[in-house]
């Protein structure tokens, strides 16, 4: 191992080890509220942020002037939010099964709550085009929560035009989840938040209403992810959350970039007064990432173009667990396991790889209970991710 390498392993683990855990790699990620006990869909309005609670079936609002209040409970368990192009917070109604518009604190006016006839099954996220329609999906989970019985026998797209009608837009995916709009909106794109699938499909907008030409934008290879909120920045990027933190794509579908995120990473939106804060929840806990260039957050392209290295499943894990990475070209690898004081416990492959999905088993059968590190050199570049062998 060359000294450049020596010196990475010490750099990272420092990081990993010492630095207070809201800095990851030099990119600040900072807890704003806590306590929860489901979060999702922050959007921002006024000078602060509104976000769900959803099992605690409350809306909150924070500012760094007034901390956390409640601003809505019950809240129909609210699932995704979003505002109306008069500044009016738009509810998909996880559990309630019906959209909304928040017209007071206390008081809502349902836009809609079924499709020819039928309850919808539980509307999850949700997004305003710049004419005023509002499009959402509509899996079933939160159904699940209230011991409800879908009436539908699809999980649908949806569209509610400026005047109220509701048009059914796709009915083809499983379980549709995060949507949002490319900056010309004339691309839509929703996740599958189905742990077997693990895809991004973007649709072409068509005259403003419909959808067609349904295609795969992106696949997260890592087993039993789950995609869940999504946003897309100003130059085009996508920002997919999940259980792998927030991981951004280029418009063609590239992955160029992860941010390490506590938890489950549910939703994220932009904040402050300048736009340049992304505001992320992630279990019960809220989040504020600052590391930006002109407003967005700025990723780091040339590691992530060469890999992406996944989270280790399970973790915790007894006595063993698998790490997973993707290259995107032939590059000399090398796959290490550290200890908690940085001492190297194993290398699990150090060979040239060619462009492909991975996966290697580490097994801490002889291990004691702690935290470990895994390493992934790739060329000139690398990167380390933390998991817990308990026994």
């Amino acid at each position: 191992m060359n000294k450049r390498h020596q010196n990475f392993i010490k750099f990272t683990l420092l990081s990993l080890i010492l630095i207070m855990p809201q800095y990851i790699f030099g990119q600040e990620l900072t807890p704003v509220t806590n306590g929860f006990l489901f979060t999702e869909g922050p959007v921002w309005k006024d000078g602060a942020l509104y976000f769900s609670d959803i099992k605690g079936d409350k809306i909150y609002k924070w500012s760094e002037d007034s901390g956390t209040t409640i601003f809505r409970d019950p809240s129909g368990r609210s699932n995704g939010l979003t505002l109306d192009l008069n500044g009016k917070i738009i509810i998909a109604g996880h559990s309630a099964r019906h959209v909304a518009r928040l017209e007071t604190k206390d008081s809502v006016t349902i836009l809609a709550s079924q499709y020819n006839g039928k309850k919808f099954n539980s509307p999850n996220d949700i997004v305003v085009k710049s004419d005023g329609a509002i499009f959402f999906t509509d899996p079933t989970y939160g159904l699940d929560d209230i011991g409800g019985t879908p009436e539908l026998d699809f999980c649908g797209i949806y569209r509610i035009s400026p005047t109220g009608e509701v048009q059914l837009l796709d009915a083809t995916l499983s379980a549709p989840n995060g949507i949002c709009f490319s900056p010309d909106e004339s691309l839509l794109y929703v996740s599958e938040s189905n742990p077997f699938v693990r895809k991004i499909f973007v649709w072409d907008v068509i005259d403003d209403s419909t959808i067609s030409n349904k295609r795969e934008f992106a696949y997260i290879s890592t087993p039993n992810c789950y995609l869940d909120g999504m946003k897309v920045d100003q130059n085009g990027r996508l920002y997919s959350c999940g259980i792998l933190g927030i991981v951004v794509f280029e418009p063609d579908g590239t992955p160029i970039d992860t941010i390490d995120v506590p938890g489950s990473t549910t939703n994220c939106n932009w904040g402050d007064a300048d736009g340049k804060t992304l505001y992320i929840t992630s279990g019960d806990v809220v989040y504020k990432y600052k590391n930006t260039v002109d407003g967005l957050v700025e990723p780091h392209k040339n590691l992530f173009r060469s890999f992406q290295l996944n989270y280790n499943y399970p973790n915790p894990f007894n006595p063993s667990t698998t790490i997973t990475f993707r290259l995107f070209r032939s590059e000399l690898v090398e796959l290490n396991i550290f200890d908690i004081s940085g001492e190297k416990v194993t290398t699990l492959v150090s060979q040239k790889m060619n462009p492909g999905d991975y996966a290697y088993k580490f097994n801490g059968k002889s291990m004691s209970s702690s935290v470990y590190y895994y390493q992934l050199l790739v060329g000139n570049y690398g990167e380390v991710k933390k998991m817990t062998l308990i026994k």
